[in-house]
């Protein structure tokens, strides 16, 4: 069975997909399961000790949480995900992509000072001074340099805050929980915004969605995804982790 594009947990009403997880469950040794389809207490108990001793295909243990989404269901029936989106719906987002892709390895002089002669190229973009966070500035640089090569308008926001992007932007915004649930409506070309509080934020390109993951282009971050770093990289991330949303200019 493919995955429903929805979190699956208590109170589910498809009694085929829980009769599904039931059975699988069941085989696992983690019944016994009457097949009853209701998603009640026992097979959410079931589901988060399968999660307790199971770990993602980065060898990640899973989130104890009882619920199915993307990546505990391609551990629980074995398989491997499916890349959902990796071609971008429209020729300015393939070729942000592919001017994002040629600034990976782009580092901040000296680091940690949130300056350089690319990253200052970067802040430019957006009207900020050498030394601010650069992230906003990088996705808009790379937007901005596509839009330019292909001779259209730039359509996001202009703006170095990711927040402020968030809350002005025209294009079309895909809530966390509706990405979470159905991560089919993550395209290739998305950015990707997340919420620190406090006015402060990360963001960057998505490459492509990949079971229950992002693939990223970042500015502004490290290796490991750290939202105040030293460069541009080439990361991943679950899904579940961004918990502001989406942006996709259509």
């Amino acid at each position: 069975m493919d995955y429903p594009n929805r979190v699956i947990k208590e109170g589910e009403t498809d009694q085929n997909i829980v009769i599904a997880i039931q059975q699988r469950l069941d085989e696992l040794g983690l019944g016994p399961f009457q097949f009853s389809g209701t998603f009640g207490p026992k097979t959410k108990a079931a589901v988060k000790l399968f999660q307790s001793t199971h770990r993602d295909k980065n060898g990640v243990p899973l989130e104890m949480d009882g619920e199915i989404g993307a990546i505990t269901w391609s551990v629980l029936f074995d398989k491997s995900p499916v890349v959902v989106s990796e071609n971008p719906p429209n020729n300015l987002l393939a070729e942000a992509i592919k001017v994002a892709k040629t600034q990976v390895g782009t580092m901040e002089e000296p680091p940690g000072s949130n300056k350089g002669v690319q990253v200052n190229k970067y802040l430019a973009s957006v009207d900020c001074p050498p030394g601010s966070f650069w992230c906003a500035g990088f996705v808009y640089w790379c937007f901005n340099e596509a839009a330019k090569s292909l001779g259209v308008a730039n359509p996001l926001f202009k703006t170095g805050g990711c927040l402020d992007h968030w809350n002005n932007t025209n294009g079309r915004r895909i809530k966390a929980l509706d990405a979470a649930n159905n991560p089919s409506l993550i395209q290739a070309g998305s950015i990707f915004i997340i919420n620190h509080g406090e006015g402060k934020g990360h963001t960057g390109i998505v490459v492509k969605e990949d079971g229950g993951f992002i693939h990223t282009i970042e500015g502004n971050s490290n290796p490991s995804g750290s939202s105040n770093g030293i460069g541009v990289f080439e990361l991943q991330r679950k899904i579940i982790k961004i918990n502001a949303g989406f942006i996709l200019y259509e």
